[in-house]
């Protein structure tokens, strides 16, 4: 079992910066890729990028390629999701989720998750 709490959501301006946290408990952390999601009013659940269990491999769905950037501190037990340049349509509840690895693969969708946090609402205003 891995619980999954995310924070750091919160209201930005157009072209402003957040730094969402996932901080993992209950297992082994470095066992999971992580992965972040994210979900706005009305539409479905969308893979935003994930990072392999050791950190040393990434993948981004293109959409947000440049601007959002991935990390993970396995001493910590945490996962770091760097949002910038946001813009209004990044609104939406953003979640992060792990699924058991035994190699560097990266998984991107979102049944294949096996555990997932609450969500942290990000809100960016124009």
């Amino acid at each position: 079992q891995v619980q999954l709490v995310e924070s750091g959501g919160g209201l930005v301006q157009t072209g402003g910066s957040l730094r969402l946290s996932c901080a993992a408990s209950g297992s082994t952390f470095e066992s999971y890729a992580m992965g972040w999601f994210r979900q706005a009013p009305g539409k479905a659940r969308e893979f935003v990028v994930g990072i392999s269990r050791s950190g040393g491999s990434t993948r981004y769905a293109d959409s947000w390629k440049g601007r959002f950037t991935i990390s993970r501190d396995n001493a910590k037990n945490t996962v770091y999701l760097h949002l910038n340049s946001l813009k209004p349509e990044d609104t939406a509840v953003y979640y992060c989720a792990a699924h058991y690895s035994d190699a560097e693969l990266v998984r991107v969708i979102w049944y294949e998750y096996d555990y997932w946090g609450q969500g942290t609402q990000v809100t960016v205003s124009s």
